[in-house]
C-alpha cells in the first residue's frame, strides 16, 4: 500500500466547521455577482449554486431564500454582541460598551471589503434587500436600547428608559453614518478612525448618572412626573453626526 493510499480522506467542503463558513461564503458571493450581473429577480436559487458549485440542496441547507445568502452572518453578529453585554464589567460605562458592541457589525463589514461594497450597491436598488437591511439595523438597536435601559436603571436613573432608547439610538447613527462613509469611499476610508470619533462623541453626549451630582431632578426622589417627561429635539435631516449628538444632548441638559 502507498503512503497516498495509507493517508486519510480530505474533509469535503461543508464537512468541517471551516468549510461550512467558506461555502456559505462561496454562496453570497455567487449570489451578489449574479445579483449585478443579470439582476436580483432574474437570478434562480438554482444559478446561484451552481455557481457556487454545489446543488439547490446545499444551498437550502444554508439558507432559507436567495435574500438570506445576501445577509449570512448577522445572527452570529447579534449572539457576539449579546456575549459582549452579558460579561461587561458592571463598572465600565455602557455607553462604551455598547459602541464596543455595534463595532463588532463595523468589523463584520470590514473583513470582507469587496462584499460588502456589492452587497452596499445592491441594497440601493432592490428594495427587498432594502428593507432586509432596514429589518437588520433596527434588531442591532433593539438589543442596544435593552442593554442600556438595563444599565441606566441599575444605576438608579430615573429617566432610564427615555436616555438609553436615546442614546441607543445615537450609537446605531455613528455607527450608521461611519459605515455608509466607508461603503461610499468603495472600503477605502479609515473606518476605525472615523468609528472612534464618532462613538467619542456619543460617549460625551450620555456621561454616567451620578445621584448625587446635583442636577436639579437628578436625584433618586425625583419622583415619578421626572419619568414622564418627553424630551423632543428638532434638526434638520441634512444635519451632521456632531450636530445630531450635540442636539440631543442639549435636550437632555434642559430637561
Amino acid at each position: 500500500m502507498s503512503e497516498e493510499s495509507r493517508r486519510p480522506p480530505r474533509p469535503r467542503a461543508g464537512r468541517t466547521t471551516a468549510g461550512r463558513r467558506q461555502l456559505r461564503h462561496s454562496l453570497t458571493v455567487a449570489a451578489i455577482d449574479l445579483f449585478l450581473e443579470q439582476g436580483y429577480d432574474a437570478t434562480t436559487v438554482d444559478e446561484i449554486a451552481s455557481a457556487a458549485g454545489v446543488g439547490r440542496r446545499t444551498f437550502f441547507r444554508y439558507f432559507r431564500s436567495k435574500d438570506d445568502a445576501i445577509f449570512p452572518n448577522h445572527e452570529e453578529v447579534l449572539a457576539g454582541i449579546e456575549r459582549l453585554f452579558a460579561t461587561a464589567d458592571e463598572r465600565q460605562n455602557p455607553v462604551e460598551v455598547a459602541c464596543a458592541g455595534v463595532g463588532l457589525v463595523l468589523d463584520f463589514y470590514l473583513s470582507d471589503p469587496d462584499v460588502s461594497v456589492k452587497r452596499y450597491a445592491l441594497t440601493r436598488t432592490v428594495s427587498s434587500l432594502r428593507d432586509r437591511e432596514v429589518a437588520s439595523v433596527d434588531r442591532y438597536q433593539r438589543v442596544l436600547a435593552r442593554f442600556l435601559r438595563e444599565r441606566f436603571g441599575a444605576a438608579g436613573d430615573p429617566m432610564a428608559d427615555l436616555r438609553g432608547s436615546v442614546a441607543a439610538a445615537a450609537v446605531a447613527a455613528a455607527h450608521n453614518h461611519v459605515l455608509r462613509r466607508w461603503l461610499r469611499s468603495g472600503g477605502t476610508d479609515d473606518a476605525h478612525a472615523h468609528a472612534k470619533d464618532a462613538f467619542q462623541l456619543v460617549v460625551d453626549a450620555f456621561p454616567p448618572y451620578r445621584p448625587d451630582s446635583g442636577a436639579e431632578g437628578s436625584g433618586p426622589d425625583s419622583g415619578a412626573a421626572e419619568e414622564e417627561q418627553t424630551v423632543v429635539a428638532v434638526m434638520r435631516s441634512s444635519a451632521s453626526l456632531s450636530e445630531v449628538v450635540r442636539q440631543l444632548s442639549a435636550a437632555f441638559r434642559e430637561s
